[in-house]
C-alpha cells in the first residue's frame, strides 16, 4: 500500500492528518505570497512585460489571433504568431481588472498556488513540516523568473504534471487521461510545453526500470499516453507552428546567447543556487539514499538545462524533489509521512485539526482583505528603467516623427503605447537573419560605421537609449544632439 493510500485509509477524507497537511501548506504558500507582496515591484522588472501585456489587450479588443508583425518597423509583416496567447489574455484581464497591482496580484497568487502543490505532493511522501520546507526553499531559490510573464502560469501545471505521472509510474500504474488537459493548456501558456513530452518519457522510463516488459499491456498505455501528448497540443490557435516556433528558440537563434535568462549558470552569480546544488550533492555522497537509474537521468537532464539556461532554474528546484521524495521516504521511515501519522500530534497540529474551518476562513479573510488595503494605498508599477515613462511624454509633447530607434529594454514600453520599434523582446521569432548580432555590434568600440548605416537603412528619426547604451557616444560623433536625459533614458535627435 502507498503512503498516500495510507493517509486516505488512516483518516477520513477530511480528517485530522489531511487538514494538517492542508493547513500546513497554505500557511507555506501565504508566507510565500506575503514575502512577495512586500517586494512587488521587483515582479516588474522585466521589459518583456510591457508587451505581454498589450498583446493580451488587443486580443481582448480585436478577437483575432494575429499572424504577422503589427508591432515594429523593421520586421512590420514578417510571420508572427503570438503563441502564447493564453497567458497574455490571463495578464491584460488582470490589467483591466486593477492595473499593474491586478497583474502583480495574479502573479503572486500563481507563485502561491505552486508553492501549495508543491507542498501538497510532497507532504504525502513526506512529513508535512520537511515537505513545506523544500517547498519554500524552492520558491526562494526560483524567485529571479517571477515576473508578468505567461511561464508563471505554467508553474502550477508543471508541478501536478511531473508528481502525478512519477506517483504513476512509482504505482505501476496508467497515467490518468484526464491530465492530457493540462498539455492543452500548457501549450496555449507558453512555448515549454514540449516539456511535458520529455517529463513524460522519463515517467515512462521509470516504470520501464520497475516492471520491465513484464507487464505489456500497461507498457502499451504509456506508450500511447507519450503519443497523445504532442497531439493534443495541437489544439491550438497555431496548430504545428508553436511547436515549430519552440525548436526556433532551442536551434539556431542568433539572439539566445545575448539575452541574460538564456546565458548558462554563473556561479559568481547564483549564489544560493549553488550552494543548494552542493548541498544536494554532498547529502547524496554521505547518505545511504539510493535511487534509479531513471530518476537519476531526469536529474542529469533538469541539472543540465538549468546549467545551459538560467531561465529553466524551476526544472531542478521544483521537480527533483518530487521525483525523488517516494525513495527518501522509503529508505528513510523517520522522514515519511507513514511515520508522521503514527506519531502523537503536537500543540500546533491539534489547533489546525480542530480550527481547521476558522483557521482557513481567518486565513482567506485576511489575503482578501490585504489586497483590497495594499491595492487602494500601494501601487505598483513598472522599473522606471523600462518604462521611460519622462522620455515618452517628452516625444509626445513635442511630436516627434519617424521611426525610433530604441534600445532593447525599452522595447516593450513603446509597444504598450502604440510606437513600432527598431527591436525589442520578440527575439524568439523576429529580429533574426542577422539583424540582432548587427544591432549588437553597433554597440562595440568599432560599431560606429554599423550604426550609421543602421540610421540611414531604416530612416531614422529619434533614438530612445538607456543612459549605458554603448552607441551614446556615437551619436554625438555623428552630430545627432541630446534632446532629453533623465537618470534612465535619453532621446537623441538629428542635429540637421
Amino acid at each position: 500500500m502507498t503512503q498516500a493510500a495510507v493517509i486516505a485509509t488512516a483518516t477520513p477524507s477530511l480528517g485530522d492528518a489531511q487538514r494538517i497537511r492542508l493547513m500546513f501548506c497554505l500557511l507555506c504558500a501565504c508566507v510565500v505570497a506575503s514575502v512577495l507582496t512586500a517586494f512587488a515591484g521587483a515582479i516588474l522588472q522585466d521589459p518583456d512585460n510591457w508587451w505581454q501585456v498589450k498583446v493580451g489587450l488587443d486580443f481582448l479588443e480585436n478577437r483575432t489571433f494575429p499572424a504577422v508583425d503589427p508591432y515594429s518597423y523593421t520586421f512590420a509583416g514578417q510571420p508572427w504568431i503570438a503563441k502564447e496567447w493564453l497567458g497574455q489574455v490571463f495578464l491584460a484581464l488582470a490589467y483591466r481588472a486593477g492595473g499593474w497591482n491586478g497583474v502583480v496580484t495574479l502573479i503572486i497568487a500563481t507563485v502561491g498556488l505552486t508553492v501549495f502543490l508543491m507542498g501538497w505532493f510532497l507532504s504525502a511522501w513526506l512529513k508535512p513540516i520537511l515537505a513545506i520546507a523544500l517547498a519554500f526553499a524552492a520558491a526562494f531559490l526560483i524567485a529571479s523568473i517571477y515576473t508578468a510573464r505567461p511561464h508563471v502560469f505554467t508553474l502550477p501545471i508543471i508541478v501536478v504534471w511531473t508528481a502525478m505521472l512519477f506517483r504513476a509510474a512509482q504505482e505501476e500504474k496508467a497515467p490518468p487521461l484526464w491530465m492530457l488537459v493540462l498539455v492543452v493548456l500548457w501549450a496555449n501558456l507558453h512555448a515549454t510545453f514540449t516539456l511535458s513530452f520529455v517529463i513524460a518519457a522519463f515517467a515512462g522510463l521509470v516504470l520501464l526500470a520497475r516492471s520491465g516488459l513484464s507487464k505489456p499491456v500497461l507498457l502499451a498505455k504509456w506508450v500511447a499516453f507519450g503519443l497523445l501528448c504532442p497531439l493534443v497540443s495541437l489544439l491550438h490557435p497555431y496548430g504545428v507552428k508553436a511547436i515549430l516556433a519552440t525548436f526556433t528558440v532551442a536551434y539556431g537563434n542568433e539572439a539566445v546567447p545575448l539575452i541574460l535568462e538564456w546565458r548558462p549558470f554563473n556561479a559568481q552569480e547564483q549564489l544560493f543556487q549553488e550552494a543548494a546544488i552542493l548541498l544536494a550533492l554532498f547529502g547524496l555522497l554521505v547518505s545511504r539514499l539510493r535511487i534509479g537509474w531513471a530518476q537519476a537521468l531526469f536529474i542529469v537532464f533538469a541539472l543540465h538545462i538549468y546549467l545551459a539556461h538560467l531561465r529553466f532554474v524551476y526544472l531542478p528546484f521544483l521537480l527533483i524533489p518530487l521525483v525523488i521524495a517516494v525513495e527518501v521516504a522509503l529508505q528513510y521511515p523517520s522522514l515519511s509521512t507513514t511515520s508522521w501519522l503514527a506519531e502523537k500530534r503536537d500543540g500546533l497540529e491539534k489547533l489546525f485539526a480542530s480550527r481547521f474551518y476558522a483557521i482557513g476562513g481567518a486565513m482567506a479573510v485576511l489575503l482578501f482583505g490585504s489586497v483590497l488595503v495594499l491595492g487602494s494605498a500601494y501601487q505598483v508599477a513598472p522599473s522606471p528603467k523600462t518604462s521611460a515613462s519622462g522620455a515618452l511624454a517628452f516625444a509626445r509633447d513635442h511630436h516627434l516623427a519617424g521611426n525610433v530607434l530604441n534600445s532593447y529594454n525599452f522595447g516593450g514600453t513603446l509597444i504598450f503605447h502604440g510606437i513600432k520599434t527598431y527591436i525589442d523582446g520578440r527575439t524568439d521569432q523576429l529580429f533574426l537573419g542577422g539583424f540582432t548580432k548587427t544591432d549588437d555590434a553597433t554597440g562595440h568600440s568599432d560599431g560606429k560605421p554599423l550604426l550609421e548605416a543602421q540610421l540611414k537603412k531604416y530612416a531614422i528619426g529619434w533614438a530612445l537609449l538607456t543612459v549605458d547604451d554603448t552607441r551614446i557616444p556615437f551619436f554625438t560623433e555623428l552630430g545627432w544632439k541630446r534632446a532629453y536625459a533623465d537618470d534612465d533614458a535619453v532621446i537623441y535627435l538629428p542635429g540637421a
